[in-house]
């Protein structure tokens, strides 16, 4: 009789120990749209660049350009948790930004996308 309801016991705090999490991270600041919308290639200076959007998060130096780059990414995960084995699905979705200046300083070329928003919670760790 004992045996059998320290079993029953251990059984329940197994099942008791098991659970779900869900957690979500950021990592850089939101791009504006409004921003990217007032960067006119051949006319806005680096220092206009600097005051729409700040600092880049990156500068790649390239052929004599200047590469800035800003970035948002956006992390979601959902896990089963178990005692023994741990089921987890990680999705990362990212707004990216690539400010192209030329030798002068003048915004040769812009380069945006916007992908954070449809980022979803995917619990199920297997398949779609």
């Amino acid at each position: 009789m004992k045996i059998s309801r320290f079993i029953h016991t251990l059984l329940m705090m197994v099942l008791l120990m098991q659970g779900c999490a869900f957690s979500r991270g950021t990592l850089g600041d939101d791009i504006k749209s409004d921003s990217i919308a007032a960067i006119q290639k051949g006319v806005t200076t680096k220092d206009e660049v600097f005051r729409l959007l700040g600092a880049p998060d990156r500068l790649v130096p390239l052929n004599g350009r200047d590469v800035f780059q800003y970035y948002r990414y956006d992390a979601k995960a959902g896990s089963l948790l178990l005692i023994i084995l741990n089921f987890s699905r990680l999705s990362i979705k990212s707004d990216d930004l690539f400010v192209i200046l030329n030798r002068d300083g003048i915004v040769e070329d812009v380069i945006s996308s916007k992908r954070t928003k449809a980022l979803a919670f995917r619990f199920w760790p297997f398949g779609e």
